[in-house]
């Protein structure tokens, strides 16, 4: 038993800043799709981190590459050249079908750089006028949380105190092509997505509206920029939430599952004809690229490359979907599902999703509200069928118990 004068939570509240408020387990150790607090009480996992944790906790193949590469070199910063980086931007690029990539560590670092790359495109090879740039987004995005990025939020909470903000942005209803027709001049050099927005609650845009957006982009000269932080990585039943559509966007914005859980790792990846606007001192990052982040990122695609992961998550779908759907006018007014991710919109009289994300924290299970109202699970796409059946039965209790 942990002693009462040190736990570790009582050491954050005291000194860890408040940007927070965690659901209330502390959490030591983890394995495959299960975490275990400092008590030793076992959760399943059916959050994953967002998305970072799409292969579970300490996959063998994952830590191995990690081990290896710690015996060897970590950081050199990008004053020099290291062997893991060309390596991996090849095997990155190739499994993206693009041909350049630059690396970045947080998932807001690759939005921020996919920003710069589209302005400054959008000067030298577009011809728009100097410091005129538009970049069209859309209401309940969520890119991250730099000043820059909050600035074209439509979540006030995100906002508040934090302005002036970052001029350049022109933000439409999600889902809403005829409202990014009408955003349209020539003055815009990009339109930044997600193909699923994930913290508005797995939100699915209607059919037809990526691949309206892929051609209305390519006919008004505008690079298409899809943020698959949390969508992609086989999160979706397939490699980016894009290919559902069977969209190429002009750049990939990659994050969180890409450095495996282990280590903070974030891309842009484009073509040529995009990324050769970066140049040197334009853009940069010490940690970026670095050799230990490389070795495990290269450990993920070896690991998605042959698909088996994402169709798993397609095949696991419908026991996901049918679980919740069948729960839909008993405490549950919505859901929506796409591979292994799911938002689940709770009835007034279950109380609020927090409330039954504390709940089934009490049945061993893990997950996380968001907007009130919605509950978020997103399991390891590694999950045993028997451990998923295990947590969605969690899920009906949960319901039917905070009516009662």
């Amino acid at each position: 038993m942990t002693s009462l004068v040190t736990r570790p939570v009582d050491l954050e509240w005291r000194h860890a800043a408040h940007n927070y408020k965690p659901l209330p387990v502390t959490l030591a150790r983890g394995e495959g799709s299960w975490l275990f607090d400092v008590d030793g009480h076992r959760y399943l996992d059916m959050l994953c981190a967002y998305s970072a944790m799409n292969f579970g906790h300490r996959h063998p193949a994952l830590i191995a590459a990690a081990h290896e590469q710690l015996d060897k070199l970590t950081l050199t910063s990008r004053a020099f050249s290291n062997d893991a980086l060309g390596p991996y931007c090849a095997a990155l690029t190739e499994l993206c079908g693009k041909e350049a990539a630059v690396l970045m560590n947080t998932g807001a670092e690759a939005v921020e750089t996919a920003l710069k790359i589209a302005r400054r495109w959008g000067y030298e090879r577009k011809g728009i006028a100097a410091n005129a740039a538009t970049i069209i987004v859309f209401d309940g995005n969520f890119h991250g949380r730099t000043t820059t990025i909050v600035g074209f939020s439509s979540d006030e909470e995100s906002r508040e105190g934090f302005g002036p903000f970052t001029p350049g942005f022109r933000r439409v209803p999600y889902g809403d092509l005829a409202a990014v027709q009408r955003a349209m001049d020539d003055t815009v050099a990009a339109v930044l997505v997600e193909p699923i927005q994930g913290e508005a609650g797995v939100l699915i845009p209607p059919a037809g509206f990526m691949r309206g957006l892929r051609d209305m982009c390519a006919a008004y000269n505008v690079l298409l920029l899809a943020d698959e932080v949390q969508s992609g990585f086989g999160r979706t039943g397939a490699l980016f939430a894009c290919d559902h559509d069977d969209v190429v966007p002009d750049v990939y914005i990659l994050g969180k599952a890409l450095g495996g859980g282990i280590m903070p790792l974030s891309a842009c990846v484009a073509n040529w004809d995009v990324m050769d606007v970066l140049t040197p001192g334009s853009h940069g990052s010490t940690f970026g690229g670095n050799p230990l982040a490389c070795a495990v990122g290269t450990a993920v695609i070896d690991l998605v490359r042959d698909g088996v992961l994402f169709a798993r998550a397609a095949a696991l779908e419908p026991m996901l979907r049918d679980a919740l759907v069948a729960l839909q006018g008993y405490g549950v007014d919505a859901v929506r599902t796409r591979g292994l991710w799911a938002g689940v919109d709770l009835s007034a009289e279950v109380g609020t999703a927090r409330a039954m994300a504390e709940d089934l924290l009490t049945r061993g299970l893990l997950s996380k509200d968001t907007h009130g109202q919605t509950l978020r699970l997103s399991p390891p796409l590694t999950i045993s069928d028997d451990d998923l059946r295990w947590g969605l039965d969690r899920v009906v209790e949960s319901v039917h118990a905070l009516q009662t």
